[in-house]
């Protein structure tokens, strides 16, 4: 495989009023040249914190990464790049869509002047030329009619299209990783599914590795290689699209999966319902964090933290459940719960 992306321990921290809010604890994971790597996770788990920390988009004094973390891009440190190493990275080797195109887009510029700008900051091209290769950039993401395009406005598009002139923009300088942070949040159903199948062919065509960002466990199902389960910060299980949705270990994922609605043979079927909150992340965590929402919580849960076990070459969990002592437990996503009237 092809690496291109290699982080260790990577830790963020937010500065309050309050103290200290740890938001990423210690978080591990590489990609690979053409791969499809999913943050999946409730909101506040950790997972854009993550991602913009890769392009060191969380800045002191707010925002910190904390010392120890590793992040190295094609072997070099991201961590130690100057100031203009650092733009030429941004955009260059690494880009991001955002969640909400209608406020991530300048709204006083054209379209196409936007992704013009790009390409004559970072690949030092003429404005013709730099035309030439937006229009390229709108096509290539299947915009209609995508000249008129260029000298549209933000407000005149549908959500969408502003969708697709953020990829446009973001792969305008052919990155090598592309950061897509809820990349359908605010769009229909029918438009989600076009903008993922869009990504994938783009993927595919390009060999681009995309990060993606959601969390929807139905969107990555055909779409992502591998996922990764956040909570509170941390990973909590990691493995293949097959090993999560059919061999998930632990209980957080259980909740995920179960949340899903599902084609069943009864006429209505309840969805499960994660009780209670998240933990403070003001507060230190010295025991699984995952403990006073799991019905599977034993002593040792709220006493100490587990290690992550290794349940195949590409799958591992952090759960007590998979100790030798730990009692044997039916996940209970494969309980068929169903209601009549």
């Amino acid at each position: 495989m092809d690496r291109i992306l290699d982080v260790k321990n990577l830790r963020v921290s937010f500065h309050t009023y309050a103290g200290e809010i740890k938001a990423v604890r210690g978080v591990d994971f590489s990609l690979n040249r053409g791969e499809t790597l999913a943050f999946v996770g409730e909101s506040g788990c950790g997972k854009s914190v993550t991602v913009k920390s890769l392009m060191r988009l969380m800045e002191p004094p707010f925002a910190e990464i904390k010392e120890g973390s590793r992040i190295q891009y094609n072997g070099e440190d991201v961590l130690a790049m100057n100031k203009t190493r650092l733009r030429e990275y941004r955009g260059s080797d690494v880009s991001m869509i955002f969640q909400d195109p209608m406020t991530s887009l300048n709204p006083t510029m054209t379209c196409g002047r936007q992704i013009e700008e790009t390409l004559i900051l970072h690949r030092k091209l003429k404005k013709a030329e730099a035309r030439k290769q937006a229009l390229r950039g709108l096509e290539l993401v299947r915009i209609p009619d995508a000249e008129k395009c260029l000298d549209k406005y933000p407000h005149q598009l549908s959500g969408g299209m502003r969708q697709r002139v953020m990829i446009a923009l973001a792969l305008a300088c052919k990155p090598s990783i592309l950061i897509a942070d809820e990349p359908t949040t605010a769009l229909d159903v029918t438009i989600q599914a076009q903008i993922i199948d869009l990504l994938r062919e783009l993927r595919d065509e390009t060999r681009t590795a995309i990060l993606l960002v959601t969390h929807d466990l139905g969107l990555v199902a055909n779409f992502a290689d591998r996922i990764q389960v956040m909570y509170a910060g941390q990973i909590l299980e990691r493995g293949t699209v097959s090993e999560i949705f059919h061999r998930a270990a632990h209980p957080y994922t259980w909740a995920l999966l179960s949340s899903v609605p599902k084609l069943a043979k009864c006429a209505k079927q309840e969805l499960y319902s994660l009780c209670g909150t998240p933990p403070d992340l003001l507060l230190p965590l010295n025991h699984c964090p995952f403990a006073a929402r799991c019905e599977y919580c034993m002593q040792i849960c709220k006493e100490r933290m587990p290690e992550e076990s290794v349940l195949s070459e590409t799958h591992r969990c952090a759960c007590w459940l998979q100790h030798p002592n730990a009692p044997h437990v039916k996940p209970f996503y494969e309980r068929e719960v169903c209601r009549h009237d």
